[in-house]
């Protein structure tokens, strides 16, 4: 059972997510709070597997509140997933960075929101081909301090280009076959990759990928 913790100071944005997600026999809404630091709260009490938290709120935004979460040693199971009202707004490359696992917009398509939702369950980041595009353009039109290659050489060749993949949005089973390798090595090249760069998620994978240079915007 995928347990959830819905985040939004809009009692009717919550109500409607909640309707979809109890209809749903794997999914379980354990507890709604209206801004960020209720959301701690109950994130401790409840641990639940998904927290969808809107990016802004009063008391403490998403941004604030995903940072902590991703901070607390207590809530690793945790997988943020922020929500927004726009598609790619200004805050939603700050969300990754704090430890976001992707960014849904609130209009999505029922299916999708569900396809999303156990996506994030599975530890696995919401990062389409069109996020990463709109990652890129961030990139090029406001470039960010680039991490040193200290990080880098403690990659594998065959890591590195594993990230590199993952950061253009491809799937474990998209990257084995780029690869040539197992759906299982591709994966396993993943997650000794997030465990040396002390990444929670591959979206944080793609966000040092950029970062550091291992991909340059113009390649993608």
């Amino acid at each position: 059972m995928i347990r959830v913790l819905l985040v939004d100071d809009q009692p009717l944005i919550r109500s409607g997510f909640r309707a979809l997600l109890d209809l749903e026999d794997d999914i379980e809404v354990v507890a709604e709070a209206g801004d960020g630091r209720e959301a701690l709260t109950l994130a401790h009490e409840r641990l639940p597997d998904v927290a969808l938290i809107d990016i802004q709120m009063p008391v403490m935004d998403g941004i604030e509140a995903t940072r902590r979460i991703a901070a607390d040693p207590a809530l690793t199971g945790v997988h943020v997933v922020m929500l927004t009202n726009y598609g790619m707004d200004e805050y939603v490359f700050e969300a990754l960075r704090a430890g976001a696992a992707g960014f849904l917009v609130k209009d999505i398509v029922p299916e999708d929101f569900l396809h999303a939702v156990r996506v994030a369950a599975r530890g696995d980041a919401l990062l389409a081909p069109s996020l990463t595009r709109k990652l890129i353009h961030r990139y090029v039109t406001q470039p960010l301090p680039t991490a040193t290659g200290a990080a880098l050489a403690e990659l594998t060749g065959r890591e590195r280009e594993a990230v590199a993949l993952a950061a253009q949005g491809l799937s474990n089973d998209q990257i084995a076959d780029r690869m040539v390798i197992s759906p299982m090595t591709a994966k396993t090249h993943i997650n000794r990759a997030m465990t040396k760069l002390h990444a929670r998620d591959r979206a944080q994978l793609v966000v040092f990928a950029y970062e550091s240079g291992l991909v340059a915007p113009r390649n993608a």
